[in-house]
């Protein structure tokens, strides 16, 4: 049993004291600790070692005590494993040298045995369920296909993903094509996650923005859909779609457990949009992390009076950024728990 089931009870919509609360991204590149781990070994080494992935996901807990872990990996773990080359370029992001822009390439993107090409981050859930003995859950996570497909298709970052919007409006068969192989790889590969020991699921689509409603639909709503439906009865699945407050009400339907919300969605068109029956999980700035603390304090007690305390779970409207001071993170993390109604 775990000891600290805020998270999970929070996820089933149960009357709680208090929200529970965690930060995207919270294992990485804002702790000193992790930085001296940074220095020693690339990118998809820290991935890959589960020793390395189990402490990096635990380095926050020991330092704020959130009430849930998120497992240190990366969502570009799935193209590799599906026979795509990422690396890692430092100072420039995702690099992958072979994009995927027609039949030939995408005939070379495969569908793999999940414990043979990513058996090392089911042995990092196991590493890190020991750290963690029981104390919180742990949380897994996959990117969306279509925020999948926006690296394999544009083959780096990007602020508009011109050539993947290119592929799937031009392609639309080809794209479809790879948006499912690319479903099926993550319902595999969060199924056997959820069979190594976690607790619940993410699906960050973090490109999710950068379509019209009407395409949000057919190339990323429906294929996360698939994912809730194939794991639903597993796990609790939190869909976290960036930019995408208009697919809200879509979202509510399905049978996700919770559903995250970025800054520029408030509290009360979240809850008005989703019909108010859905948990809720976000949507703090993380740029206002560089607030005084006080003032951080001030913030989230505001955050949390206007989403409401209980099918609500505290958390930044993205990835908290690397240059945001300890003590502000603390303040985040000790403001919810000292929360009051």
């Amino acid at each position: 049993m775990i000891k600290n089931d805020l998270f999970l009870r929070a996820l089933k919509g149960e009357t709680v004291d208090r929200p529970p609360v965690w930060m995207m991204r919270q294992a990485g590149r804002y702790l000193p600790e992790f930085m001296e781990i940074r220095k020693k070994y690339d990118f998809f080494t820290r991935c890959r070692t589960p020793e390395l992935a189990s402490e990096i996901t635990v380095q926050p807990i020991r330092r704020y005590g959130m009430d849930a872990a998120i497992l240190f990996s990366d969502i570009l773990v799935v193209p590799q494993a599906m026979n795509v080359e990422v690396e890692m370029k430092p100072n420039f992001g995702p690099y992958l040298p072979n994009p995927i822009r027609d039949r030939k390439s995408l005939d070379n993107v495969i569908i793999p045995d999940i414990h043979e090409e990513l058996g090392y981050v089911m042995d990092a859930i196991k590493a890190t369920k020991e750290k963690l003995n029981d104390e919180i859950p742990l949380i897994g996570f996959a990117g969306s296909p279509w925020t999948i497909l926006c690296y394999m298709v544009q083959g780096q970052g990007s602020k508009n993903f011109d050539k993947a919007k290119e592929f799937c409006f031009a392609q639309p068969i080809l794209a479809h094509e790879l948006l499912q192989k690319i479903t099926d790889t993550t319902i595999a590969y969060l199924k056997a996650k959820v069979e190594a020991g976690v607790n619940a699921v993410q699906v960050f689509d973090s490109w999710g923005g950068m379509l019209s409603p009407v395409d949000y639909q057919e190339f990323s709503w429906q294929y996360i859909n698939q994912i809730i439906e194939a794991l639903k009865d597993d796990a609790p699945v939190i869909a976290f779609g960036k930019g995408c407050w208009f697919a809200l009400g879509e979202m509510a339907k399905s049978n996700a457990s919770a559903l995250g919300v970025d800054w520029t969605c408030s509290a009360r068109n979240a809850r008005y949009l989703t019909g108010g029956n859905i948990t809720l999980q976000g949507n703090f700035d993380p740029s206002r992390l560089l607030s005084p603390p006080a003032e951080i304090k001030k913030m989230v007690h505001q955050m949390i009076n206007e989403f409401g305390k209980d099918k609500y779970i505290v958390n930044l409207g993205h990835g908290i950024l690397p240059n945001i001071p300890l003590d502000n993170a603390k303040a985040f993390i000790d403001a919810v728990k000292e929360y009051k109604v």
